[in-house]
């Protein structure tokens, strides 16, 4: 038992340590303010085919607001599936391409990159921003000409699964990262993740935070912003468990 409690000890004040370090190199840097046309941004804004929310009007502003400060941004958006979580990750990509900053969006799954894909491909096609996909669906062909566009600056916002991660993914000018469901990633994946904090500005989305996230957030080091009402008329989630047949 007190071996056990010296290493739990040691761990926790190693973790400690190692997001100070990162939270103080964060402070220290200068990061990009971001600025867009208001024209612009109104425009896209207002093809958005639904009503905001209170709570989704305020997660868009503070966001739009920790962009444009100068500041890095590490902001975590909470909310339930379907509150509109994923809009407010869009207007902060579409301030960042239209600042000419690269965007990158990190999913868990194959799957819901191809969501993802789809859902920002609908969102933009009115607007010459290129988007691309990296996961498991595309050739390598098709990787290789992405990663090539990538480096080369001419795609605007890729999504992909922890493929983004490798170091074989290299962007010419990555201003904004957006991660959907932050805990589901395995241990090497948060690590490159805890590394790129002090470089970029982070935008984390997720509908069920683990206990950790929700410390930092509550605690300070990282900034909180909750979308706790649901649009109107939005039907209740239902759950059933059935008996398998």
């Amino acid at each position: 038992w007190e071996r056990a409690r010296k290493k739990a000890t040691k761990r926790i004040h190693d973790v400690a340590v190692e997001l100070l370090d990162i939270y103080a190199r964060r402070a220290a840097r200068k990061g990009h303010a971001y600025t867009a046309p208001q024209e612009d941004y109104r425009a896209f804004a207002s093809t958005f085919p639904f009503e905001e929310t209170p709570d989704q009007e305020e997660a868009i502003r503070v966001v739009l607001d920790d962009m444009e400060s100068g500041m890095p941004m590490d902001r975590l958006v909470c909310g339930d599936v379907g509150f509109g979580k994923t809009e407010v990750a869009m207007r902060a990509a579409f301030l960042a391409a239209q600042d000419g900053k690269q965007v990158a969006i990190l999913v868990p799954t194959t799957l819901l990159a191809q969501q993802h894909y789809q859902n920002f491909c609908d969102r933009f096609s009115e607007w010459p921003i290129r988007i691309e996909l990296l996961s498991r669906f595309r050739s390598g062909k098709q990787t290789d000409s992405i990663l090539s566009a990538l480096q080369a600056g001419t795609v605007d916002i890729v999504v992909g699964t922890h493929k983004l991660l490798q170091p074989a993914v290299k962007f010419k000018r990555l201003g904004l990262m957006i991660i959907d469901e932050e805990h589901r990633f395995g241990v090497r994946q948060k690590e490159s993740i805890k590394n790129l904090r002090s470089e970029i500005d982070i935008l984390t989305l997720t509908a069920t935070p683990i206990p950790r996230t929700l410390n930092m957030s509550l605690s300070g080091m990282r900034d909180l912003s909750i979308i706790g009402t649901p649009p109107a008329h939005r039907l209740a989630i239902k759950t059933f468990v059935c008996e398998w047949d």
